[in-house]
């Protein structure tokens, strides 16, 4: 089986290690990796949008760097010391806003996972994830994606952390992704259930035995923990354990609405260290 791997780049140090990333991750499959460039030809991208055309200097400009960039990048994958025969790789760039582009290739491409640094350019530290990245894990909701932190290291997972309330049930498709990589890692799942009761109420029972039942044939674990906080918890989980990765089910309007955004985040540090995956709640 041959999967489609997307690369968003804008060519910094950050959007280099997630490539490295996906590479290490999906070593022993045939992948067709497509690294995408999104261009504008000014900082203001809406006036890019509406008032640049092909053929204008700063048009051409922007595209000339980007294209030029993407060559880079294809470079040195090709005359690097490690490259892999089961990975063919391809560029693109796009003259767009990133969310629409990234839309865009992943339908054209039929992309079936996304893999990006946390950071761009700016390596600004005020906002925790990186305003793209939050923008991609919000709103590209066709598709899952892995943000890659720039003090992450570069190998295989072998505990990925999955915090639930088992509040809601989960469908075996949306965790698809989750069993594939955890499977291809050999990694053990962490099921991390931040408690708010003593006891598990009936839901709660029934939907842990329905996730069991999904995550068969997988190396899981339950683990227990109280905090007033998931997010906090979470945290002090994975720095306690080092684990490798966490995964979340992206339910909208619900976790990244009331939680990303929030000042919180910047008290928080395992998003540094650790890939994050996240996957998508099929009801919305």
């Amino acid at each position: 089986m041959k999967h489609n791997i997307l690369i968003p780049t804008d060519f910094s140090k950050n959007s280099l290690k997630a490539l490295s990333y996906a590479r290490e991750l999906y070593k022993n499959d045939t992948c067709d990796f497509y690294i995408l460039n999104v261009f504008s030809a000014t900082s203001n991208i809406l006036d890019s949008l509406l008032n640049l055309e092909p053929g204008s200097k700063l048009y051409e400009q922007a595209k000339y760097n980007s294209e030029e960039g993407l060559a880079r990048v294809y470079d040195m994958i090709t005359f690097s010391n490690d490259e892999n025969p089961k990975h063919h790789f391809e560029v693109i760039s796009r003259f767009n806003n990133v969310i629409d582009a990234i839309k865009q290739t992943v339908e054209q491409k039929d992309i079936e996972m996304i893999v990006m640094g946390t950071k761009g350019q700016t390596h600004s530290k005020a906002t925790a994830f990186g305003s793209t990245a939050i923008y991609v894990m919000e709103k590209v909701r066709n598709c899952p994606v892995i943000v890659v932190p720039e003090n992450s290291k570069i190998e295989l997972p072998k505990e990925i952390v999955f915090p639930t309330s088992f509040k809601t049930h989960y469908k075996r498709r949306e965790l698809n992704y989750l069993t594939s990589i955890a499977k291809k890692s050999d990694a053990t799942i962490a099921i991390l259930h931040v408690k708010e009761d003593d006891a598990l109420n009936q839901t709660q029972i029934d939907n842990k035995q329905l996730l069991e039942d999904i995550l068969e044939g997988t190396n899981y674990k339950f683990h227990n923990v109280s905090h007033h906080s998931v997010m906090v918890a979470v945290n002090l989980f994975v720095e306690s354990r080092s684990s490798d990765m966490v995964a979340f089910i992206n339910k909208k309007h619900a976790f990244f609405g009331s939680v990303l955004t929030n000042a919180l985040v910047k008290n928080i540090s395992f998003h540094l260290n650790v890939p994050i995956l996240t996957m998508h709640d099929l009801r919305n």
